[in-house]
């Protein structure tokens, strides 16, 4: 059974790489949905996949990429949706 979050991570998340390591790390956990910036400095994302994935993606969130530094993560879960793959939205 899918289960499907929207992470919102807070700190130095922007022009250090987050994304693109978010990206690598939900691939790499076989898990659909997307990440991007928000003009407020912080990175959205939204997950879906496995309980237990999603558990590593959010748990990875919290320490980030080698260049951020995350203040504070908040996740609610949401309505599984259709998602095809894993993305990075610009």
């Amino acid at each position: 059974m899918s289960v499907q979050y929207k992470i919102r991570i807070y700190g130095r998340v922007q022009g250090v790489g987050f994304r693109s390591a978010a990206r690598n790390q939900a691939r790499s956990l076989k898990l659909k949905g997307w990440v991007e910036n928000q003009p407020d400095g912080s990175v959205h994302s939204v997950v879906k996949g496995g309980h237990e994935a999603c558990m590593k993606f959010m748990e990875w969130s919290r320490n980030g990429s080698g260049y951020s530094w995350v203040e504070r993560v908040e996740i609610d879960e949401m309505v599984p949706e259709e998602l095809r793959s894993f993305s990075v939205r610009y």
